[in-house]
């Protein structure tokens, strides 16, 4: 299963994991940076900068539940 990682840069530069959003929509070509960043948003709030915001793309492994990273990170400046 495909997930997203939700990251908060503070001022000091500290990564805070803030949420986790599985993929769950069958379309793929529903699924852009800019869907998945509004979830963020819904999450987080409208005072939070885009630039303060990390998403990474990890894969579940839908038995052992184990997190693979896929090595996509969105940064939104």
């Amino acid at each position: 299963m495909v997930a997203y990682e939700f990251y908060l840069n503070d001022s000091e530069g500290n990564k805070t994991l803030v949420g986790i959003l599985p993929e769950r929509r069958k379309d793929p070509k529903r699924i852009t940076n800019e869907s998945v960043l509004k979830w963020g948003r819904m999450v987080l709030g409208d005072s939070v900068d885009n630039k303060d915001i990390i998403i990474k793309q990890v894969t579940i492994d839908d038995i052992t539940h184990q997190v693979f990273d896929v090595n996509v990170h969105f940064n939104y400046y």
